[in-house]
């Protein structure tokens, strides 16, 4: 019996503690009624209703100042501050949280966002100031990477480059392997302006060796991808020596085999491209003259670092003008003077080779070739804007007339000069053209003076009604119908047109009626035979020029008396192109900080205001020359230069 309730107490315990299991694991969980309070909270923040997640934020505070959500909740309160720009009330909360909850996994972040509210509101020297603390207390990489950053970016607004680059550095070697490249994309950019000693002065501050020899290794590509070769020598230089076992180093030993080729050069060989033979020889063997004289010139002046030409003909054949580059190169030129006909394929294999090259053409778009690549001659838009300042700005004149040729050279000068006038408050009250083909150009003239249509009759002058009553008519207007005088509202006429036609144009001019008025030409009017041919009525006409060897200034003179001596004639333009060519080459190649190609084209650009023959001269980034024109007059039977 005694046993028999025994085993009944026992299924009875079983049975209960089997219920309470039960019950136990079916049961629903109780949760704290903030733990739902924040959880609605932290769903409103996520869906971006930052206002709604405030109030509901702050009710939580208000319930629970001390709850296990606290130092999360006022995280957020201060984000949602630094999205309104609130930046004051935001770093309020962040300090309150890392009074109130030292210990939180949020107090480093809060440390983090305070620098934030710093640099947001600009106040880079803050960051600058508090950002060591924050290090101190950060134990994760990715928190010291994320303080490193923001202390890199606060060093770079005040500018200073040192602090910069090491900050950035220390966040590359906080960071995770994913990272590490696009921080190394910020190192080189931050590294690029440093100088020898600015960065003796970074590594200075880095004790790991690894690093030291990363840093060399990133200065000296950076100085080679912009072509300081003598810097980036340096830094390769000295990771070879100092680091040979670091993992960068046989890199640098091949980029050093690179430069070298590029490096080292004959600084007083510069090579000459020109046609010497072929159908252009004429005007290749007169730019060689001018490049002769240029150089006796110069190496009389300067002994003691001669130059040295390479000459090579080009025959006027593209493919002689490339084979021609390539040798220069090999044989160490240290630029390359010309071509003047084949000049886009030279320059695109000088460009290749990195070799200076300054052409001698008008061809446009040569210099857009790229950086080693410049262009020494004058171009339409240099003659048109010396024609419509001095017109402007000088003789006070405003309204402008067109008379051009049907044709690409025409139709391109009057839209640049159109262009020029409208540029410098002028304005075109009258443009006409005419057929090249023609010898009389009545038509277009009138058209200018308003007397190509016919008047109406009731707007006949009572003047030439009378002249036509009359019986007796002078002898002069016998067969004559009598012509209302040309209506001028123009001040000035622009032709843009060769000398043997512009010689039978205006002398029409004056025929019509078209008087008192200034006449320009570009520079092909810098002819004797334009003077031959309209005589009297070619008085006072202007014209730009890139030479005048008749000119006053000094410079002319000694070059067109050293010229005459050598060759017994006078040089032309093309001699004179040539020779201020030669001249801004050589005096840039003997330059003491002259150490690589790369350093002599920056030189060219450089030698501003070069005061030549062909005018005052400066080379622009894009390679182009800027040039001061001559202006030139017709006086009598000779050009004079305008003052």
């Amino acid at each position: 019996m005694k046993q028999n309730n025994i085993y009944l107490i026992f299924i009875c315990l079983f049975f209960f503690f089997s219920c309470d299991s039960k019950r136990a694991i079916i049961s629903p969980a109780i949760f704290h009624s903030g733990d739902r309070l924040f959880s609605e909270a932290e769903a409103e923040f996520a869906d971006h209703f930052y206002d709604k997640a405030m109030e509901l934020y702050k009710e939580y505070l208000v319930q629970f100042p001390r709850g296990s959500k606290a130092p999360g909740t006022l995280m957020k309160i201060g984000i949602i501050h630094m999205f309104n720009e609130n930046y004051n009330v935001a770093r309020d909360n962040f300090y309150k949280l890392i009074s109130q909850f030292p210990g939180s996994y949020f107090s480093l972040d809060a440390r983090n966002k305070i620098l934030e509210t710093y640099y947001a509101e600009g106040r880079f020297w803050k960051v600058i100031e508090q950002g060591p603390e924050v290090l101190k207390a950060a134990v994760l990489k990715k928190d010291l990477k994320k303080t490193y950053n923001l202390l890199a970016k606060a060093s770079s607004s005040i500018g200073f480059e040192e602090m910069t680059v090491y900050y950035y550095y220390m966040a590359y070697d906080h960071s995770i392997a994913e990272e590490k490249d696009s921080m190394i994309v910020k190192l080189k950019e931050y590294l690029a302006p440093l100088d020898v000693d600015d960065v003796e002065n970074i590594l200075g501050n880095i004790e790991n060796v690894e690093a030291r020899g990363l840093f060399l290794y990133l200065k000296g590509v950076v100085d080679t991808e912009a072509e300081k070769y003598k810097n980036a020598v340096y830094f390769f230089s000295q990771l070879i020596q100092d680091y040979p076992e670091n993992k960068n180093t046989g890199s640098a030993v091949n980029i050093l085999e690179e430069i070298e080729q590029l490096f080292y050069y004959d600084h007083h060989a510069i090579g000459c491209l020109l046609p010497l033979s072929g159908k252009f020889k004429t005007y290749g063997n007169r730019a060689l003259r001018g490049i002769e004289i240029a150089l006796f010139k110069f190496n009389a002046e300067n002994p003691g670092t001669p130059i040295k030409l390479i000459i090579k003909d080009t025959g006027s054949d593209d493919k002689k003008a490339v084979l021609a580059v390539e040798e220069l190169y090999h044989e160490k030129a240290a630029a390359i003077i010309g071509p003047i006909l084949t000049a886009a394929s030279a320059a695109i294999t000088a460009q290749t080779r990195g070799l200076p090259i300054i052409t001698i053409t008008q061809k446009e778009k040569i210099a857009d070739i790229g950086s080693y690549v410049f262009r020494n001659f004058f171009t339409p838009e240099m003659q048109v804007r010396a024609i419509v300042s001095y017109a402007t700005g000088k003789l006070g004149l405003s309204n402008f007339a067109i008379l051009y040729p049907e044709d690409k050279y025409g139709k391109y000068f009057m839209n640049i000069f159109w262009d020029e006038v409208i540029r410098q408050d002028g304005k075109i009250v009258g443009i006409e053209s005419y057929n090249t083909n023609q010898t009389d150009f009545a038509k277009s003239i009138k058209k200018l003076g308003g007397l190509y249509y016919d008047i109406p009759r009731r707007l006949v002058t009572e003047e030439v009604e009378e002249v036509e009553e009359i019986e007796d008519v002078d002898a002069d207007l016998k067969g004559k119908d009598p012509r209302p005088e040309a209506i001028v509202d123009f001040e000035a006429i622009f032709i843009p047109e060769e000398p043997k036609r512009s010689g039978l144009i205006v002398p029409q001019l004056a025929f019509y009626d078209i008087k008192d008025i200034t006449i320009f030409g570009t520079n092909l009017w810098h002819s004797h035979t334009l003077i031959e041919m309209a005589r009297e009525y070619v008085q006072g006409a202007i014209m730009p020029d890139i030479f005048f060897a008749g000119s006053s200034l000094p410079q002319v003179k000694e070059f067109v008396k050293a010229f005459e001596d050598t060759f017994q004639n006078k040089p032309g333009f093309i001699e004179a192109v040539a020779y201020d060519t030669a001249t801004i080459l050589f005096q840039a190649a003997i330059q003491p900080d002259i150490y690589s190609r790369s350093s002599l084209r920056d030189e060219i650009i450089k030698r501003q205001n070069f005061p030549g023959v062909t005018g005052e001269t400066s080379f622009g980034t894009n390679g182009d020359a800027f040039k001061k024109l001559y202006l030139l007059q017709i006086k009598g039977k000779k050009f004079e230069e305008i003052e």
